[in-house]
């Protein structure tokens, strides 16, 4: 089932097609109303005609979320506020916030990829879509929201919060599909089993998650929790929130919404793109966009890209599901660690999904602890059995990380819970 056929189906030489018209017509947008862009063309040499199709995208340079915090809050905004109808902004947690500015057209191209998402997932103009995305600046909630009423479903905009009250409304309301953070929804699975209500109690078949990194494993977590079949869903607030890509019924891979976003896959250090199936920094291009038209944008999120056709009948190229980030990503004495390896470590060894990464430095070397919360059949154990316990995850930390941690196993309900984006990693060596 597609939202849009001519378009998740399209021949690749259709998209080819789609994609260069759009890609010239941003470079000029960029070229004539944005300085920051024009001073960088003209220092490369670089004229819009020197663009003449999709190839040629190589040829311009990259943007980073420090331009965008340079240029606060509209210095990289391509239009003027008279055709502005709406602003979003990031959590700004370091540094200064990043604004994004949308014109009509791009709340429209940003609520297709969401209502893409929705349908790809199984949704109908006949289901109650239930948003726990936090509603406001951050946008999660607002993009399914109005990927929602285009599909022509019902909208429950919940919000984030109050999670007894959320379990009501999904009870009461008749709720079809959640959408919200997979942290979140591990936390209702969780109060769902502590209230003693089966998931067979509440009518969700299916859930959209994303806004953060999550293992397969967590899917089938989150899966079992709630009864429901999880799909997951890509998007960052600087090139458009939810709705970039999105998974459909075969789940490899995530659908990229390619005719309105070009993804690149580089290698971080070098900059090279880097051939389909190799792993690298993930980058997009907002070709189909006028307020914040990025160019070549590196999101710092380490995937892959995939373009056979899919089983579903989809032909949109598949960009993998991140493993972790270029930025986020933990350097332990000298190895890299993303906290997506540490979870699935967690989760294959049949632990609870509730865990935090603390980083330390001691002496001049670094240390890795993973506290864990024990289910309650762990927390009645001996204390020579959860040492037991301790060390065989700690072994296989090991031997799938290649670096050393100690694995501390902690209480019931003592990590802190989130009803937005889990904290995963406390990294003390910045303090």
């Amino acid at each position: 089932m597609y939202y849009q056929p001519e378009i998740e189906t399209a021949s690749p030489e259709k998209m080819r097609e789609i994609q260069s018209e759009r890609l010239q017509k941003m470079v000029r947008n960029c070229y004539n109303n944005v300085p920051f862009y024009k001073k960088k063309f003209d220092e490369m040499g670089l004229k819009p005609e020197d663009i003449a199709s999709i190839d040629d995208i190589v040829k311009l340079p990259f943007t980073v979320k420090q331009d965008l915090r340079d240029n606060y809050p509209y210095g990289l905004f391509a239009v003027g506020r008279d055709k502005l109808v709406r602003i979003h902004a990031s959590s700004g947690t370091t540094g200064k916030q990043t604004v994004v500015g949308y014109t009509k057209e791009d709340m429209l191209h940003w609520s297709e990829g969401a209502a893409r998402a929705i349908v790809a997932a199984g949704g109908t103009a006949n289901d109650f879509i239930h948003v726990s995305y936090g509603y406001g600046l951050f946008t999660g909630g607002l993009g399914l929201h109005y990927g929602a009423e285009l599909v022509g479903a019902i909208n429950i905009p919940v919000s984030s919060g109050n999670t007894p009250r959320q379990l009501q409304i999904m009870q009461d309301f008749e709720s079809d599909i959640l959408c919200c953070t997979p942290s979140y929804a591990m936390y209702l699975g969780e109060s769902l089993r502590e209230m003693g209500i089966s998931p067979d109690a509440i009518p969700l078949r299916a859930g959209i998650f994303g806004a953060e990194a999550w293992s397969e494993n967590m899917r089938l977590e989150i899966e079992k929790a709630l009864g429901i079949k999880a799909y997951d869903i890509y998007g960052l607030s600087e090139i458009a929130g939810p709705g970039v890509s999105y998974e459909c019924s075969e789940q490899n891979g995530m659908h990229v919404c390619e005719d309105y976003f070009y993804p690149e896959i580089i290698d971080p250090d070098t900059l090279e793109v880097l051939p389909d199936g190799e792993y690298g920094e993930l980058v997009f291009t907002c070709i189909g966009k006028e307020a914040l038209p990025l160019v070549r944008y590196r999101t710092r999120d380490i995937s892959y890209l995939v373009r056979e056709k899919c089983a579903c009948g989809r032909t949109l190229v598949k960009m993998m599901k991140p493993r972790g980030r270029s930025d986020d990503m933990l350097i332990i004495r000298g190895v890299n660690v993303f906290p997506s390896q540490v979870e699935h470590v967690i989760l294959s060894l049949g632990m609870e999904p509730n865990y935090q990464i603390i980083v330390e430095r001691e002496n001049n070397l670094d240390t890795m602890t993973v506290c864990i919360e024990m289910s309650e059949k762990f927390f009645s154990d001996e204390i020579s059995q959860i040492a037991a316990v301790e060390k065989k995850i700690s072994s296989a930390m090991l031997s799938t990380l290649g670096v050393g941690s100690k694995v501390k196993l902690v209480e019931p309900h003592t990590l802190p819970r989130s009803e937005g984006k889990a904290v995963r990693v406390v990294d003390k060596r910045r303090i």
